[in-house]
Parts: C-alpha cells; sequence; structure tokens
C-alpha cells in the first residue's frame, strides 16, 4: 500500500504523474529529433517545442527531489528499497533526456554558426534570418537525400541477402539429391558387378567342363591304342 503525506497526495500519486511528465517528454524530444532531420527549414529550431521539453525535464527532476524525500520515510524496508529503486530510475530517465536535449541544443546552435559563415564567405550575409533559414535548409534536404538512398541501399542488399539465401537453400537440395543419384548409382554399380562375377564363374566352369571332357577323351583314346 501506497505511503500517503500530507494534503493527502501519496507518494505513488507523485510517481505516477512523473512516469506521465516522463513519457510527454520523451515523445516531445522524439518529435523534436524527427524535425532536427527533416527537409524544411523550421529544422534549424522549434523553440517552443524544444524549451517546453526543457521546462518537463525540470518538472520531473523537481519530483524526483520530492519522491527522494519521501521515500525515506516509508516504514517498511521492503516498500522502501522498492521506491528507491522506482526513483533512482526515473531519475535517471530525467538525466538521460536532459542529456539528449542539450545535445540537440549544441547540434542546433553549431548548424546555425555554420550556416552564418558559410553564408558570409560566399558574400550573401545581409542580416536577414530568412537567407540564413533556406541555406540550412538546402544542406538538410541533401541529407536528407542521402539518408534515403543510403535506406535504399539497405533495402537492396537485404533484398540480395534473401536472394542468396534461396539459392543456398536451392543448392542444398541439390546436393541431396546428387547424393542420392549416387547411392542408387552406387547400388547398381554394385549389381553389375556382381552379374560379372557370376558370368566370369559361368565361362570358367563351362570351361572346365570341356577341357574335362576332351582330357576323358584322350585317356580314352590313348587307352585304346595302348590295348591294340
Amino acid at each position: 500500500m501506497a505511503a500517503e503525506f500530507g494534503g493527502g497526495v501519496t507518494l505513488s500519486d507523485i510517481y505516477q504523474n512523473a512516469k506521465k511528465v516522463l513519457l510527454r517528454t520523451r515523445d516531445g524530444l522524439e518529435r523534436l529529433e524527427r524535425l532536427e532531420y527533416s527537409s524544411t527549414s523550421t529544422a534549424i529550431d522549434s523553440p517552443d517545442l524544444s524549451f517546453s521539453i526543457k521546462d518537463d525535464i525540470a518538472q520531473i527532476q523537481s519530483l524526483c527531489v520530492e519522491m527522494d524525500r519521501l521515500w525515506r520515510s516509508v516504514a517498511a524496508k521492503s516498500l522502501r528499497d522498492l521506491w528507491k529503486r522506482k526513483v533512482e530510475q526515473v531519475a535517471e530517465e530525467a538525466e538521460s533526456l536532459k542529456q539528449s536535449l542539450d545535445k540537440y541544443f549544441l547540434r542546433n546552435q553549431k548548424r546555425v554558426t555554420e550556416a552564418k559563415e558559410r553564408a558570409e564567405l560566399l558574400g550573401r550575409a545581409n542580416g536577414d534570418s530568412a537567407h540564413v533559414l533556406t541555406i540550412f535548409g538546402e544542406e538538410v534536404h541533401a541529407r536528407q537525400s542521402i539518408r534515403n538512398s543510403s535506406r535504399l541501399l539497405e533495402e537492396a542488399t537485404a533484398t540480395g541477402e534473401a536472394i542468396l539465401f534461396k539459392y543456398s537453400e536451392q543448392r542444398e537440395r541439390l546436393k541431396r539429391a546428387q547424393r542420392k543419384a549416387l547411392d542408387v548409382l552406387n547400388r547398381v554399380g554394385l549389381s553389375n558387378t556382381m552379374l560379372k562375377l557370376i558370368e566370369k564363374r559361368h565361362r570358367v566352369d563351362r570351361s572346365i567342363k570341356y577341357a574335362g571332357m576332351i582330357l576323358t577323351v584322350v585317356v580314352v583314346f590313348i587307352f585304346w591304342r595302348w590295348t591294340s
């Protein structure tokens, strides 16, 4: 059962609120990163969304401070340990989201600076921010085209791998059929060898029979001449 504190607010209530804000912050950060890599000129910055995410992260961290104070007052040690892990997990997620947002701000600042520097090098810097956005938009569009080409290449690679896998399966089936055919041929070859041996034995027996008959005739003839 969740511990209840002053004002009827429980530790569980604060935790559920923190999880809800975490989910909203995570969705907002994913939307911000999609805008960052889109081909539109608004990708250079989305101040309303980014600062809304920053406020949500600050709210989560504030809730974590409150929960960190409250879980220590839970009487049962098992529940206290459980709430400690839950609060630490929320705090770690909030810190991870904060780091991601900070990295986004750095990347965005770097892109703006680079776009301004390129505009100045090309002699087209006139103080008009719309011109800078146009230059950056072209660069983002080029990066998007590169990513699309990379995705198409990955799809083609996956298709090639699937075809090679099918060929491999067919090759295995052909090998099995070849082995069966060789087994049949081996059995047929063995049968032919036995037939040849039998035929050879018949020829030898026939030769012995004829030789015996001739020898008998010769002996009889010699005996007849001797007695005559």
